[in-house]
């Protein structure tokens, strides 16, 4: 047996960043390394495994593809991810690395504390956090505030604390990153990356390798292989959470809510997409991904949703006895009416 460390990657980012489709880029150009994918989504339905599963890369075959859906990985260390490992640890053909992708909702801090519990730390390291950043959203605005007007009011009233949830996450996942990737910057301008840039590094204490992607399109070669060892470094990295309770209280997800929503045949689904662009702005829905069943084609029709910006494709053919059905996952903030935004979206089909 190969009693060298196995290497495991942590990719970390916002809701909709484009962590999958990287790793699904990854994961066709692995240069013949065996890799086992361990996905953690915030909600029931596993959208992203289902992306992945579907990728058809033989260095992850769906039987190295492990889904943990319905819980953060970060709260669920011990009943979740710790028994995972070991199972993955204990197969006659161990793989050559391991791929983590967590919940655009999840702390990595925690996640990466758990590979220095011993029966981890002497089989597997932390070869690197690599972070995804949206970077459309974030010249939006989507993530920055007006520092000035904070400081200001804080003079005031040293009491308030004007950091939404959404940004400490934001932090977090950009404080505990080896390498962070600017994603999407197809989008924007020469000016505009060089203001994300600047929005990004000002987030953060810590100062990353930086570098900008387009359709999550990296190479292989720059995601793996950090050789970081981040678990040993952890305690420089510490989260929102952390540093504001230092008695160790267990952080919660309150903020956010998700539910799936179960939808028929949708015949049109172009106009179906143009019309829940509206329902997403009049709602303020973070994130919203899943699959549609078009009438007459033999395809399924994913749809990917960031604030109002939708991609939709036909991305893999109905599998032979596989329940045809619409399927969409809507996560937004605590305060989001469930009971709306689900009528809203099912008054479209």
């Amino acid at each position: 047996m190969n009693q060298e460390k196995i290497p495991a990657t942590v990719i970390t980012g916002f809701l909709g960043a484009g962590k999958t489709t990287m790793i699904r880029n990854l994961l066709q150009n692995a240069g013949g390394k065996k890799i086992a994918l361990i996905i953690n989504e915030f909600g029931d339905l596993g959208v992203d495994g289902d992306v992945l599963k579907g990728c058809g890369a033989e260095a992850c075959t769906e039987d190295d593809i492990i889904e943990l859906t319905n819980g953060c990985i970060c709260c669920t260390v011990a009943d979740d991810f710790i028994p995972t490992m070991t199972k993955l640890l204990e197969r006659e053909r161990r793989p050559d690395h391991i791929i983590i992708e967590t919940s655009g909702l999840a702390l990595p801090q925690p996640l990466v504390a758990a590979f220095n519990w011993p029966d981890i730390r002497s089989e597997v390291t932390v070869d690197g956090v690599v972070t995804v950043v949206d970077s459309a959203a974030v010249a939006a605005g989507r993530f920055a505030d007006d520092h000035d007007a904070v400081h200001a009011r804080r003079k005031e009233d040293e009491a308030l604390d004007h950091e939404s949830p959404i940004e400490e996450l934001f932090e977090d996942q950009l404080t505990c990153a080896d390498l962070i990737v600017l994603n999407k910057t197809d989008l924007l301008d020469r000016a505009g990356i060089a203001s994300v840039r600047a929005e990004v590094a000002s987030r953060t204490h810590r100062k990353p390798t930086m570098i900008e992607a387009r359709n999550g399109e990296v190479s292989a070669a720059i995601l793996l292989g950090l050789g970081v060892g981040t678990e040993g470094d952890i305690a420089n990295r510490k989260s929102h959470h952390e540093l504001e309770h230092e008695d160790g209280a267990p952080h919660d997800h309150d903020e956010f809510d998700s539910f799936v929503v179960d939808l028929g045949p949708i015949a049109e689904p172009v106009t179906f997409i143009e019309r829940l662009k509206t329902v997403i702005g009049q709602h303020d829905v973070l994130r919203l991904k899943g699959f549609v069943d078009v009438p007459g084609k033999t395809m399924r029709l994913q749809v990917q949703a960031v604030g109002s910006r939708i991609d939709h494709y036909f991305d893999r053919a109905w599998v032979p006895g596989e329940e045809r059905a619409s399927r969409l996952v809507v996560i937004g903030l605590h305060d989001m009416d469930e009971a709306v935004v689900r009528g809203a979206i099912e008054a479209l089909v």
